[in-house]
Protein backbone atom coordinates (compact mmCIF):
# COMPACT_ATOMS: atom_id res chain seq x y z
CA UNK A 1 0.00 0.00 0.00
CA UNK A 2 2.82 2.44 0.88
CA UNK A 3 4.59 1.69 -2.40
CA UNK A 4 1.35 2.21 -4.31
CA UNK A 5 0.63 5.55 -2.62
CA UNK A 6 4.22 6.74 -3.19
CA UNK A 7 3.99 5.88 -6.88
CA UNK A 8 0.64 7.65 -7.23
CA UNK A 9 2.01 10.76 -5.51
CA UNK A 10 4.94 10.90 -7.94
CA UNK A 11 2.59 10.46 -10.90
CA UNK A 12 0.34 13.16 -9.45
CA UNK A 13 3.27 15.59 -9.26
CA UNK A 14 4.21 14.80 -12.86
CA UNK A 15 0.63 15.34 -13.96
CA UNK A 16 0.48 18.66 -12.13
CA UNK A 17 3.68 19.77 -13.85
CA UNK A 18 2.28 18.87 -17.28
CA UNK A 19 -1.04 20.61 -16.57
CA UNK A 20 0.75 23.71 -15.30
CA UNK A 21 3.05 23.88 -18.33
CA UNK A 22 0.36 23.37 -20.95
CA UNK A 23 -2.04 25.83 -19.30
CA UNK A 24 0.61 28.51 -18.90
CA UNK A 25 1.77 28.52 -22.52
CA UNK A 26 -1.70 28.13 -24.07
CA UNK A 27 -2.94 30.97 -21.87
CA UNK A 28 -0.25 33.29 -23.19
CA UNK A 29 -0.89 32.23 -26.80
CA UNK A 30 -4.45 33.60 -26.68
CA UNK A 31 -4.62 37.10 -28.24
CA UNK A 32 -5.22 39.99 -25.90
CA UNK A 33 -4.07 40.79 -22.41
CA UNK A 34 -5.37 41.52 -18.91
CA UNK A 35 -5.27 45.30 -19.29
CA UNK A 36 -6.52 45.87 -22.84
CA UNK A 37 -10.19 46.04 -21.87
CA UNK A 38 -9.77 48.85 -19.37
CA UNK A 39 -9.70 51.65 -21.99
CA UNK A 40 -6.24 52.67 -20.87
CA UNK A 41 -3.65 54.43 -22.95
CA UNK A 42 -0.79 52.52 -24.52
CA UNK A 43 1.61 54.05 -22.00
CA UNK A 44 -0.51 52.87 -19.07
CA UNK A 45 -0.82 49.36 -20.51
CA UNK A 46 2.93 49.21 -21.04
CA UNK A 47 3.53 50.37 -17.47
CA UNK A 48 1.16 47.70 -16.09
CA UNK A 49 2.85 45.01 -18.17
CA UNK A 50 6.24 46.05 -16.78
CA UNK A 51 4.86 46.10 -13.24
CA UNK A 52 3.60 42.49 -13.47
CA UNK A 53 6.49 41.24 -15.60
CA UNK A 54 4.38 40.62 -18.69
CA UNK A 55 6.92 42.44 -20.86
CA UNK A 56 9.43 39.63 -20.34
CA UNK A 57 9.70 36.55 -22.60
CA UNK A 58 7.15 33.86 -21.83
CA UNK A 59 9.75 31.27 -20.82
CA UNK A 60 11.16 33.66 -18.21
CA UNK A 61 7.66 34.32 -16.86
CA UNK A 62 7.10 30.56 -16.73
CA UNK A 63 10.31 29.96 -14.79
CA UNK A 64 9.43 32.63 -12.24
CA UNK A 65 5.91 31.23 -11.88
CA UNK A 66 7.24 27.74 -11.16
CA UNK A 67 9.63 29.10 -8.55
CA UNK A 68 6.83 30.98 -6.80
CA UNK A 69 4.43 28.03 -7.07
CA UNK A 70 6.94 25.72 -5.37
CA UNK A 71 6.99 28.22 -2.50
CA UNK A 72 3.19 28.09 -2.28
CA UNK A 73 2.72 31.50 -3.89
CA UNK A 74 0.11 31.46 -6.69
CA UNK A 75 0.42 35.18 -7.27
CA UNK A 76 -1.86 38.20 -6.96
CA UNK A 77 -5.04 38.67 -8.96
CA UNK A 78 -4.83 41.29 -11.72
CA UNK A 79 -8.53 42.12 -11.53
CA UNK A 80 -9.22 41.92 -7.81
CA UNK A 81 -6.51 44.22 -6.64
CA UNK A 82 -5.03 43.48 -3.23
CA UNK A 83 -6.17 39.85 -3.12
CA UNK A 84 -3.97 36.84 -3.71
CA UNK A 85 -5.17 33.87 -5.74
CA UNK A 86 -4.98 31.67 -2.65
CA UNK A 87 -7.25 34.04 -0.72
CA UNK A 88 -9.82 34.09 -3.53
CA UNK A 89 -9.82 30.29 -3.81
CA UNK A 90 -10.23 29.98 -0.03
CA UNK A 91 -13.16 32.40 -0.20
CA UNK A 92 -14.98 31.04 -3.26
CA UNK A 93 -14.33 27.30 -3.21
CA UNK A 94 -16.41 26.46 -0.10
CA UNK A 95 -19.51 27.66 -2.00
CA UNK A 96 -18.72 25.41 -4.96
CA UNK A 97 -17.76 22.55 -2.61
CA UNK A 98 -21.11 22.66 -0.81
CA UNK A 99 -22.98 22.56 -4.11
CA UNK A 100 -20.78 19.80 -5.53
CA UNK A 101 -20.95 17.69 -2.36
CA UNK A 102 -24.74 17.99 -2.32
CA UNK A 103 -24.94 16.89 -5.96
CA UNK A 104 -22.61 13.90 -5.45
CA UNK A 105 -24.47 12.83 -2.29
CA UNK A 106 -27.87 13.07 -3.96
CA UNK A 107 -26.57 11.15 -6.99
CA UNK A 108 -25.28 8.24 -4.89
CA UNK A 109 -28.26 8.05 -2.51
CA UNK A 110 -30.79 7.99 -5.35
CA UNK A 111 -28.94 6.07 -8.07
CA UNK A 112 -27.77 2.98 -6.14
CA UNK A 113 -31.23 2.05 -4.74
CA UNK A 114 -32.76 2.71 -8.18
CA UNK A 115 -30.19 0.43 -9.82
CA UNK A 116 -30.80 -2.34 -7.27
CA UNK A 117 -34.58 -1.98 -7.70
CA UNK A 118 -34.31 -2.12 -11.50
CA UNK A 119 -32.20 -5.28 -11.30
CA UNK A 120 -34.53 -6.89 -8.76
CA UNK A 121 -37.62 -6.10 -10.87
CA UNK A 122 -35.94 -6.99 -14.16
CA UNK A 123 -38.12 -6.88 -17.30
CA UNK A 124 -41.09 -5.44 -15.41
CA UNK A 125 -42.70 -2.03 -15.88
CA UNK A 126 -40.60 -0.75 -12.98
CA UNK A 127 -37.39 -1.73 -14.75
CA UNK A 128 -38.54 -0.22 -18.04
CA UNK A 129 -39.59 3.02 -16.34
CA UNK A 130 -36.24 3.40 -14.56
CA UNK A 131 -34.31 2.54 -17.74
CA UNK A 132 -36.28 5.11 -19.75
CA UNK A 133 -35.62 7.75 -17.08
CA UNK A 134 -31.89 6.98 -17.19
CA UNK A 135 -31.77 7.22 -20.99
CA UNK A 136 -33.43 10.64 -20.83
CA UNK A 137 -31.20 11.80 -17.99
CA UNK A 138 -27.94 10.84 -19.69
CA UNK A 139 -28.92 12.66 -22.89
CA UNK A 140 -29.93 15.90 -21.11
CA UNK A 141 -26.94 18.28 -20.63
CA UNK A 142 -26.74 20.08 -17.29
CA UNK A 143 -26.70 23.56 -18.83
CA UNK A 144 -29.87 22.84 -20.85
CA UNK A 145 -31.62 21.44 -17.78
CA UNK A 146 -30.47 24.48 -15.79
CA UNK A 147 -32.03 26.86 -18.30
CA UNK A 148 -35.29 24.86 -18.37
CA UNK A 149 -35.53 24.72 -14.56
CA UNK A 150 -34.67 28.40 -14.26
CA UNK A 151 -37.39 29.46 -16.69
CA UNK A 152 -40.16 27.01 -15.78
CA UNK A 153 -39.81 26.61 -12.02
CA UNK A 154 -37.97 29.78 -11.09
CA UNK A 155 -39.39 32.44 -13.38
CA UNK A 156 -42.72 31.16 -14.74
CA UNK A 157 -44.16 29.44 -11.64
CA UNK A 158 -41.83 31.17 -9.13
CA UNK A 159 -41.69 28.08 -6.91
CA UNK A 160 -37.98 28.35 -6.06
CA UNK A 161 -35.39 31.14 -5.78
CA UNK A 162 -33.21 31.56 -8.84
CA UNK A 163 -30.20 33.58 -7.66
CA UNK A 164 -27.51 32.76 -5.13
CA UNK A 165 -27.06 29.95 -2.63
CA UNK A 166 -28.19 31.35 0.70
CA UNK A 167 -30.85 28.85 1.82
CA UNK A 168 -31.67 25.15 1.36
CA UNK A 169 -34.28 26.10 -1.25
CA UNK A 170 -31.56 27.68 -3.41
CA UNK A 171 -29.81 24.31 -3.70
CA UNK A 172 -32.71 22.39 -5.25
CA UNK A 173 -32.50 23.47 -8.90
CA UNK A 174 -28.67 23.56 -9.19
CA UNK A 175 -28.38 20.15 -7.51
CA UNK A 176 -31.00 18.67 -9.84
CA UNK A 177 -29.18 20.10 -12.86
CA UNK A 178 -25.83 18.70 -11.71
CA UNK A 179 -27.02 15.30 -10.46
CA UNK A 180 -29.47 14.13 -13.14
CA UNK A 181 -26.82 12.76 -15.50
CA UNK A 182 -24.75 11.06 -12.72
CA UNK A 183 -27.92 9.54 -11.26
CA UNK A 184 -28.82 8.09 -14.65
CA UNK A 185 -25.35 6.70 -15.32
CA UNK A 186 -24.84 5.20 -11.84
CA UNK A 187 -28.31 3.65 -11.93
CA UNK A 188 -27.59 1.89 -15.23
CA UNK A 189 -24.15 0.83 -14.00
CA UNK A 190 -25.54 -0.56 -10.75
CA UNK A 191 -28.35 -2.39 -12.52
CA UNK A 192 -25.96 -3.99 -15.00
CA UNK A 193 -23.53 -5.18 -12.34
CA UNK A 194 -26.30 -6.41 -10.04
CA UNK A 195 -27.60 -8.57 -12.89
CA UNK A 196 -24.09 -9.95 -13.42
CA UNK A 197 -23.71 -11.10 -9.81
CA UNK A 198 -27.32 -12.12 -9.24
CA UNK A 199 -26.78 -15.72 -10.30
CA UNK A 200 -23.62 -16.29 -8.28
CA UNK A 201 -23.44 -19.28 -5.93
CA UNK A 202 -22.85 -17.21 -2.80
CA UNK A 203 -26.18 -15.41 -3.36
CA UNK A 204 -27.97 -18.74 -3.76
CA UNK A 205 -26.37 -19.86 -0.49
CA UNK A 206 -27.45 -16.67 1.25
CA UNK A 207 -31.04 -17.15 0.09
CA UNK A 208 -30.92 -20.81 1.11
CA UNK A 209 -29.98 -19.73 4.63
CA UNK A 210 -33.24 -17.81 4.81
CA UNK A 211 -31.84 -14.31 4.60
CA UNK A 212 -34.31 -11.65 3.51
CA UNK A 213 -34.08 -10.35 -0.05
CA UNK A 214 -33.03 -6.80 1.00
CA UNK A 215 -30.16 -8.28 3.04
CA UNK A 216 -29.10 -10.47 0.12
CA UNK A 217 -29.23 -7.57 -2.33
CA UNK A 218 -27.70 -4.76 -0.29
CA UNK A 219 -25.27 -6.65 1.95
CA UNK A 220 -23.99 -9.43 -0.30
CA UNK A 221 -24.73 -8.65 -3.95
CA UNK A 222 -24.16 -4.91 -3.83
CA UNK A 223 -20.71 -5.21 -2.25
CA UNK A 224 -19.41 -7.03 -5.32
CA UNK A 225 -21.43 -4.98 -7.79
CA UNK A 226 -20.36 -1.62 -6.36
CA UNK A 227 -16.73 -1.63 -7.56
CA UNK A 228 -17.48 -0.22 -11.04
CA UNK A 229 -19.54 2.49 -9.35
CA UNK A 230 -16.60 3.38 -7.12
CA UNK A 231 -14.47 3.58 -10.28
CA UNK A 232 -16.88 6.16 -11.64
CA UNK A 233 -16.77 8.30 -8.50
CA UNK A 234 -13.42 9.84 -9.43
CA UNK A 235 -14.56 11.09 -12.86
CA UNK A 236 -17.91 11.97 -11.29
CA UNK A 237 -16.29 14.45 -8.90
CA UNK A 238 -14.43 15.96 -11.84
CA UNK A 239 -17.60 16.18 -13.92
CA UNK A 240 -19.58 17.73 -11.06
CA UNK A 241 -17.05 20.47 -10.40
CA UNK A 242 -16.20 21.28 -14.02
CA UNK A 243 -19.83 21.02 -15.10
CA UNK A 244 -20.71 23.22 -12.15
CA UNK A 245 -19.00 26.20 -13.78
CA UNK A 246 -21.88 26.73 -16.21
CA UNK A 247 -24.54 25.88 -13.63
CA UNK A 248 -23.06 28.37 -11.18
CA UNK A 249 -23.10 31.00 -13.91
CA UNK A 250 -26.74 30.35 -14.85
CA UNK A 251 -27.97 30.49 -11.26
CA UNK A 252 -25.65 33.39 -10.30
CA UNK A 253 -23.95 31.33 -7.58
CA UNK A 254 -20.87 33.15 -6.21
CA UNK A 255 -18.63 30.10 -6.34
CA UNK A 256 -15.19 29.43 -7.74
CA UNK A 257 -16.63 28.31 -11.08
CA UNK A 258 -18.20 31.70 -11.73
CA UNK A 259 -15.00 33.47 -10.76
CA UNK A 260 -12.97 31.14 -12.98
CA UNK A 261 -15.08 32.04 -16.02
CA UNK A 262 -14.75 35.75 -15.20
CA UNK A 263 -10.98 35.37 -14.89
CA UNK A 264 -10.80 33.81 -18.35
CA UNK A 265 -12.86 36.60 -19.87
CA UNK A 266 -10.70 39.20 -18.11
CA UNK A 267 -7.35 37.48 -18.87
CA UNK A 268 -6.54 37.31 -15.17
CA UNK A 269 -3.52 35.05 -15.69
CA UNK A 270 -2.67 34.24 -12.04
CA UNK A 271 -6.31 33.42 -11.31
CA UNK A 272 -6.58 31.17 -14.37
CA UNK A 273 -3.43 29.31 -13.39
CA UNK A 274 -4.35 29.04 -9.73
CA UNK A 275 -7.85 27.66 -10.29
CA UNK A 276 -6.64 25.25 -12.99
CA UNK A 277 -3.92 23.87 -10.72
CA UNK A 278 -6.34 23.68 -7.80
CA UNK A 279 -9.00 21.75 -9.71
CA UNK A 280 -6.40 19.48 -11.31
CA UNK A 281 -5.09 18.62 -7.85
CA UNK A 282 -8.63 17.99 -6.64
CA UNK A 283 -9.34 15.59 -9.50
CA UNK A 284 -6.06 13.73 -9.01
CA UNK A 285 -6.75 13.40 -5.27
CA UNK A 286 -10.28 12.09 -5.92
CA UNK A 287 -9.00 9.41 -8.28
CA UNK A 288 -6.28 8.40 -5.81
CA UNK A 289 -8.86 8.01 -3.03
CA UNK A 290 -11.01 5.86 -5.34
CA UNK A 291 -8.07 3.54 -6.02
CA UNK A 292 -7.42 3.15 -2.30
CA UNK A 293 -11.12 2.45 -1.66
CA UNK A 294 -10.82 -0.53 -3.99
CA UNK A 295 -8.66 -2.26 -1.40
CA UNK A 296 -11.01 -1.34 1.42
CA UNK A 297 -14.13 -2.62 -0.35
CA UNK A 298 -12.55 -5.83 -1.64
CA UNK A 299 -9.46 -7.02 0.30
CA UNK A 300 -8.73 -9.52 -2.49
CA UNK A 301 -7.61 -6.68 -4.73
CA UNK A 302 -3.89 -5.99 -4.67
CA UNK A 303 -2.69 -2.51 -5.59
CA UNK A 304 0.54 -2.60 -7.56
Amino acid sequence: MIKFISTRVLLALLTMFIVTTITFFIMHMVPGGPFLSERSSDATIEMMNIKYGLDQPVYIQYGKYLQNMLKGDLGMSYKRVGYSVSEIIAEKFPVSARLGAAAVTVSILIAIPLGVLAAYRRNTWVDRLITSFCTLGISFPSFVLSAVLLYVIGIHFQFLPTIGLTSPWHYIMPVIALSLSPISYITRLTRSNMLDVNGMDYLKTARAKGLSEPVVLFKHALRNAILPVVTYLGPLVAAIFTGGFVVERIFSIPGLGTYFIDSINGRDYPMIMGTTIFFAGLIILANMIVDILYRVIDPRIRLN
